[in-house]
């Protein structure tokens, strides 16, 4: 058989290494509260916020002290293309496959990263306008921030998974839709964490009306991205999955007042688990480079109600 018949067979294989979980019995986390675990520390000082500049609401809303001089120019060998070596490991890729899933609104391409037998945490990563599956698994952009998610999932029995989202619309909504619900058949005890940047907000918005996709959700991320009016009353919101958000405060593109916004209307229904990271002077692309992974999943942890 040649290369070309194996890659074929390799792309018809269901999601995340089916074959995997079939050989083996599945054990079922998640019967107790999330919070009954958290991620290990890794590389947490150089990934850690800067100095906060101010705290609100318990600590709810932070803003943080942005420098690009810092935090681009001192962290990248080659600023915005390629951060130094030490924010960097590479053990992640020898669990790293690049898969097709077929769905009835259309083939959904997407590359997974980490072993799915025995998950208990699934991190899913949707670019925003432009973007593709690639963008999120890019070792060496924004900062080494997505290879330390990488890094993260795989040292704490975790799956990462990047979809590609296509142009965000009703489409891209239903093949992640159905990957997702193909991620919790197989591994049916794990919770998601959904995190969307910038335009990819969209599809959080839109899996957040889903009953089946809200009741696995540790979390949910913006990323640089946006509040929606028709959260509030959605299958995510009743079930009071947390939502973190993360914006840069002159980000020009999705200005921050909206994000603000949006946060004082989750604020308003009391004791509901929102948090806002304000990157000061940074821009559109500043939380992708700069949210703290692990203090960002640990926090939904903590605070998701067993579900």
């Amino acid at each position: 058989m040649d290369g070309t018949d194996s890659m074929i067979r390799y792309l018809r294989r269901p999601p995340l290494m089916v074959v995997m979980l079939c050989a083996s019995i599945l054990t079922v986390f998640g019967t107790g509260p999330s919070g009954a675990f958290e991620l290990k520390p890794y590389k947490d000082r150089l990934f850690a916020y800067p100095k906060v500049l101010e705290s609100r609401d318990g600590g709810d809303y932070l803003v943080i002290d942005y420098r690009e001089l810092r935090d681009i120019n001192g962290r990248d060998r080659v600023p915005e293309k390629r951060v130094n070596r030490r924010y960097v490991d590479l053990m992640p890729r020898r669990q790293q496959s690049d898969q097709t899933f077929e769905t009835e609104a259309g083939s959904i391409k997407f590359i997974a990263v980490g072993n799915p037998k025995d998950a208990k945490l699934v991190t899913v990563f949707v670019h925003g306008r432009g973007g593709d599956r690639n963008l999120g698994i890019n070792d060496y952009s924004f900062g080494g921030n997505f290879n330390r998610i990488k890094n993260l999932m795989v040292r704490n029995n975790g799956v990462y998974i990047t979809p590609d989202g296509g142009n965000l619309g009703d489409a891209a909504v239903a093949q992640i839709r159905a990957l997702l619900h193909a991620v919790y058949r197989q591994v049916p005890g794990a919770r998601v964490v959904l995190a969307c940047g910038s335009a990819g907000g969209a599809v959080c918005h839109s899996l957040a009306h889903d009953q089946l996709t809200a009741g696995r959700l540790a979390g949910i991320a913006l990323l640089g991205s946006f509040g929606s009016d028709s959260f509030i009353g959605s299958a995510a919101y009743l079930a009071r999955v947390p939502v973190f958000i993360a914006h840069g405060g002159s980000d020009s593109v999705i200005p921050i007042e909206g994000p603000e916004s949006f946060y004082r209307s989750l604020r308003r229904n009391e004791g509901y688990p929102v948090r806002l990271v304000r990157f000061e002077t940074g821009g559109h692309g500043t939380p992708i480079r700069m949210t703290d992974w692990r203090e960002m999943i640990n926090w939904m942890l903590r605070v998701r109600l067993p579900g």
